[in-house]
């Protein structure tokens, strides 16, 4: 079957949606429709100010929705993806009690009981399955929440999107919340060729038992939508018969699966109406509003969002995704769609799409698309400058426009590059994360100011850098004056912050005239090369230094005088920093090890479990290993003088498929080609079952 014309933007919407869906729902989730209705009133828009809360947070739904369908990416984009190939990515992705998933503990959280069962050594589908943990733990929610990605990847192939579904769901699920995961994302697949909500239904129905509770659910809903024009009479009996009194355990699928199919049945081409009702409805708000919100933008197309009020503007494509490989953590919804589409794509034989505007990480692309940029309001702000999306030649741009800008007045848009400062302030779930750009590597955009506009502005690269107290400061590059209809690619090669993680990146206009009008276009922004950095405890007083590194120890202390200290109760733990469009690169360090087997470097980073490293080990030997899930393989190893509490300077080199070290005195070399699939990550400690520290570690080209 042939890709939809319209597959890229209808992605898009759908990531959209499930954005939406889950941002609107989050502060009240799990709140009574009751104690909705006498707190806030029927939910008809974003209420998070209402609640004192943020709107963007990190939230299980999205992070683990975009998280898990890459174990098509590292396990071959295939059919017939397993659960154990999804259950390794989980053990790979996943921080016990930090990244993904609320860890409520074993036997209360599903997920953390699948997750403790996969650690135990108990792959999927077991570690899921009814017969290791019982029924209660196994019909949860959590394998619905997650389902949204395998309809994405598979449009118009209800039977290959329940498929993935099932395989995904039964890592941590069983039962009846995998016949609801692939109900749901059977809708999803067949609603990028179909607006018809019964037939949608029938497709999902199709792809489960027609004796399950799930079936019988969904039939006892229709059949009130017929009996009962007001969805407040068929939400009472839903809870009357499938309530949550009627099910064990912390948030059972069925009662809001119910919700789910109530909300499509009485507006099924209506966002907003869809999203008010599913969220007024009480329960897991932001599981079932994210779900609704993926179906309805899928189905509607982003004209389907745009419809009712301005759900897009607040949230400006931003998008969370706490793992444990931290440059996957700050992205965007274009980035995602572009992703997801692509393994759409290879799923279905098509070529791959081809990269916009050669590869620039900002783009602007998709119709609307902002990529995080929103005005930047600090004090000298132009009281009149905006930020949108414009066609542009045969394409899209970033718009910033402004009015009667004068001296002193700054016009800017920025878009993050690391967490911001309030993600201390997130509930449940963390946000585990590394910066996205860095000193030494070279920032370029194209900017371009228009005929009509009035005046000539100036136009620069600007940073909002970490600094005292975790203060984000302002950096701004040199100028470009731009005339009406000039143009201009401006470049920075951005300089050292005395380790300071860098937290947004952007575009800032200034005038040297009397007044100027109008607005200035950013084509693309991109940034490229190693960089060229040494990270270690800044001179002011902060800790976003300390969290840009994605915690996966026991113990990341910043007590002791090194600027690193890590130490490790169980297994093998690691601190990582860096980002996957990192390649070819140098590190040095100095290592002292006080207690463990073994301890040492990391490069090429991918996450907890797929690297490279050079170990010294405890028994005498310096080694360079490869470590792909379970299978760690010595690639090179030497004799060596090892000793506890002496600091060691370690330096490596990785370029194409060789390796090579200098450890102590010792040096080491291993090649590794062929494998495109560690071509590229970031920088880790390592210790197992003991410490380590290092005062410093350096990146910088190879």
């Amino acid at each position: 079957m042939s890709l939809p014309a319209d597959y890229l933007d209808r992605v898009y919407a759908g990531v959209l949606g499930k954005l939406i869906g889950v941002y609107l729902g989050r502060p009240f989730e799990g709140w009574t429709h009751a104690r909705i209705m006498e707190k806030l009133g029927p939910i008809d828009y974003y209420v998070h100010e209402r609640l004192g809360q943020q709107l963007v947070v990190t939230d299980d739904d999205v992070a683990g929705t975009f998280t898990f369908l890459r174990a098509l990416e590292d396990y071959g984009v295939s059919p017939d993806l397993s659960s154990e190939d999804v259950g390794k990515a989980w053990l790979n992705y996943l921080i016990e009690h930090r990244s993904i998933l609320w860890w409520g503990g074993n036997g209360n959280s599903t997920e953390h009981t699948a997750w403790l069962n996969l650690k135990r050594g108990i792959a999927a589908p077991a570690s899921g399955s009814i017969a290791v943990n019982g029924a209660t733990v196994a019909e949860q929610i959590g394998a619905q929440i997650f389902i949204d990605g395998w309809a994405m990847v598979a449009p118009g192939r209800p039977e290959l999107a329940a498929r993935l579904a099932r395989a995904a769901g039964k890592v941590s699920h069983d039962g009846e919340a995998v016949h609801a995961a692939a109900l749901w994302a059977a809708m999803e697949a067949e609603a990028f060729v179909s607006r018809d909500i019964d037939h949608l239904i029938d497709t999902g129905l199709s792809v489960i038992p027609g004796d399950c509770l799930i079936a019988r659910l969904v039939a006892d809903v229709r059949r009130w939508h017929a009996e009962n024009p007001d969805w407040l009479t068929t939400r009472q009996l839903i809870q009357d018969t499938y309530g949550y009194d009627k099910f064990p355990g912390n948030c059972h699928v069925v009662p809001n699966h119910a919700l789910m199919i109530m909300a499509i049945l009485y507006a099924p081409h209506d966002f907003q109406a869809a999203q008010r009702i599913v969220n007024t409805s009480g329960w897991d708000t932001d599981c079932n509003a994210g779900n609704v919100g993926c179906l309805s933008g899928l189905m509607l197309g982003l004209d389907g969002i745009e419809a009712g009020p301005d759900w897009r503007g607040p949230i400006a494509d931003r998008l969370l995704i706490s793992s444990a490989d931290g440059g996957n953590g700050i992205t965007d919804a274009v980035r995602i769609a572009y992703y997801v589409a692509g393994l759409g794509r290879r799923l279905a034989g098509e070529a791959p799409l081809p990269s916009p505007k050669d590869g620039a990480r900002f783009h602007f692309s998709l119709p609307g698309s902002v990529q995080g940029f929103r005005p930047d309001r600090r004090p000298t702000a132009n009281p009149a400058q905006r930020v949108g999306n414009v066609a542009f030649g045969d394409g899209r741009a970033l718009e910033i426009a402004y009015a009667a800008l004068a001296p002193g007045q700054v016009a800017a848009a920025t878009t993050p590059t690391f967490a911001p400062p309030g993600v201390t302030d997130m509930r449940t779930y963390e946000l585990m994360a590394t910066p996205t750009v860095y000193p030494g590597q070279t920032v370029r955009a194209r900017v371009l100011a228009p005929r009509d506009n009035g005046g000539a502005v100036d136009v620069r690269l600007t940073l909002k850098v970490f600094g005292d107290k975790d203060r984000l400061c302002d950096v701004d590059g040199k100028p470009v004056t731009l005339a009406p209809g000039g143009e201009a690619v401006l470049e920075w090669r951005l300089p050292e912050f005395d380790g300071q993680p860098i937290g947004e990146i952007g575009i800032a206009v200034t005038t040297a005239t009397q007044r100027a009008d109008g607005r200035v276009l950013v084509d693309w922004l991109r940034w490229d090369g190693a960089p060229e950095v040494t990270l270690r405890r800044p001179k002011a007083d902060g800790d976003f230094w300390r969290m840009a590194w994605v915690n996966g120890v026991s113990f990341f202390s910043k007590l002791f005088p090194p600027s690193f200290r890590i130490s490790q109760a169980v297994g093998e733990g690691m601190v990582s920093h860096g980002t996957r469009q990192w390649t070819d690169y140098a590190v040095k360090t100095d290592l002292t090890i006080h207690l463990g087997s073994y301890g040492g470097l990391a490069v090429r980073v991918q996450g907890l479990r797929r690297y490279y490293g050079i170990r010294l080990v405890r028994d005498g030997r310096l080694q360079i290993v490869k470590v792909r899930d379970e299978k760690v393989t010595v690639l090179a190893e030497a004799p060596f003088d090892f000793a506890f509490e002496k600091a060691v300077p370690a330096s490596v080199r990785v370029s194409g498929g060789v390796l090579s070290a200098v450890v102590g005195g010792v040096s080491l070399e291993a090649r590794d080609d062929g494998d495109s699939a560690f071509a590229d990550g970031g920088v880790g400690l390592v210790i197992h079952e003991g410490a380590l520290s290092a005062d410093y570690v350096t990146i910088s080209a190879a």
